[in-house]
């Protein structure tokens, strides 16, 4: 149940109990005071009239009776031990209040009608109840307008705490100060969080984006020095770290760029067919392009030819897209499957070249990829082999600059499923896109 209605059955539950207990003790107030009254009212009348019946041994117009009819038994049995005493009764004649003492041999009693007393307060617990009704109904209204305003200002704190986990370190919720207002205090501690966060990963980013560019120097150095080495196995290895060196650091800036808003899309025609047939040519090792009507057959079997080659038909449909930034991001999930999976590796086009699936038959991905997405230096698991962690947080990042989505997941009958979306609408071309998510 939302807070709002909790709040207003709340109320409405507080109004209800407050007028209850406030009829009730009324009532209770009401019916003793009348009773109180009513016994030393018969008290009173009957020592009159005991007074009246020792002078003259008569009672009438004393407004007392001589063994009346319909004393109550327990009253009859407190007089006949010589004693007095008040008894309230609701027989079929009404409620009355009787006093009953000894008179000689007889019983001597008075008895007060309260019929037009109990009527009268009845009456009052009438009116109570239609008083509490009444306010039930107007303060129910006050206790949703005010809880639905509380439920508004709680449900914009936490649309704003949703953008800023998904990525919007600018987004605020600007609440005024309000003293003793404890969702103002809220609200102010969401958005001091939300600055120190994006001051923080501002200068993360800026720390980043400074080591790459100081490396490219120096990196520029190394290269010189290792085509000067005499060839040789020792040569070959320092070649080989220095262009792994050099990747990393056109990755670093690549994200760094990424991060800053600084990547915009270059909107174009693009066949999705041939570009993915280009990449798995690259790539190297062996991988299956499936076409739209081979979507079914994964398991590495299918009738696509391997090696680069693909069923003509294959994604033919044209998307409107920046091709480069598409390239990129499925080079990079392709090598990606057969750096950290195991083969075959599969590259599904759907009919409409809209949807892209890479798929190996690996491990899978790594639980706290999934949960959190990719992040940086991170491969998630120790059997999915060595890496920086940047190619996936790339093709994130690029796949938003585009306007698609990637999703990864668990492909059925293991191993690991990547599936880029590309929009029906792309962005405008040089529309300002949003950065890599960073989780």
């Amino acid at each position: 149940m939302a807070l709002r209605w909790r709040i207003s059955a709340l109320v409405a539950a507080a109004a209800c109990a407050v007028a209850a207990a406030v009829g009730v003790l009324v009532h209770e107030f009401s019916r003793s005071r009348e009773l109180s009254q009513a016994r030393e009212s018969a008290r009173v009348t009957l020592d009159r009239a005991a007074v009246t019946y020792t002078r003259t041994g008569e009672v009438q117009g004393s407004g007392a009776a001589l063994d009346a009819p319909g004393l109550p038994g327990d009253l009859r049995d407190l007089v006949e031990q010589g004693r007095r005493g008040t008894e309230f009764t609701t027989g079929p004649a009404g409620p009355a209040m009787w006093a009953a003492r000894p008179a000689g041999s007889r019983v001597l009693s008075v008895r007060v009608d309260l019929t037009t007393t109990m009527r009268d307060i009845g009456a009052l617990d009438a009116s109570i109840v239609v008083a509490g009704l009444i306010t039930t109904a107007v303060v129910l209204p006050l206790g949703v307008l005010t809880a639905g305003r509380m439920s508004r200002r709680l449900r914009t704190a936490a649309g704003t705490a949703r953008r800023i986990a998904a990525g919007d370190l600018d987004a605020r919720i600007a609440a005024g100060p309000r003293p003793r207002d404890e969702i103002a205090d809220i609200s102010t501690a969401v958005d001091t969080m939300a600055g120190a966060l994006q001051k923080r990963l501002l200068g993360e980013q800026r720390f980043t984006a400074d080591v790459a560019h100081e490396l490219r120097t120096p990196l520029m150095g190394l290269v010189t020095a290792a085509e000067l080495l005499p060839e040789g196995e020792a040569a070959g290895y320092v070649r080989d770290r220095v262009r792994v060196l050099g990747t990393l650091v056109e990755e670093l800036l690549e994200i760094s760029r990424l991060d800053a808003g600084a990547e915009h899309a270059d909107m174009s025609p693009c066949p999705v067919g041939p570009l993915v047939r280009d990449v798995v040519a690259r790539t190297g090792p062996a991988t299956t392009v499936v076409g739209a009507d081979e979507a079914a057959d994964t398991d590495g079997d299918a009738d696509g030819l391997a090696d680069g080659d693909a069923d003509g038909d294959a994604g033919a449909a044209t998307v409107r897209t920046d091709s480069r930034r598409l390239e990129r991001i499925l080079t990079n999930l392709v090598v990606n499957a057969h750096r950290h999976g195991r083969a075959p590796v599969v590259v599904t086009v759907s009919g409409d070249g809209r949807t892209v699936t890479v798929r190996d038959h690996g491990p899978g991905y790594p639980r706290t990829l999934l949960d959190d997405g990719p992040q940086r230096f991170r491969t998630g698991a120790r059997e999915r082999g060595t890496g920086h962690g940047l190619g996936l947080t790339i093709a994130l990042g690029q796949a938003q600059v585009i306007g698609a989505t990637l999703e990864f997941g668990d492909a059925p009958g293991g191993g690991a499923l990547a599936t880029l979306r590309l929009p029906a609408v792309p962005p405008p071309a040089g529309a300002d896109p949003a950065g890599p998510a960073e989780r």
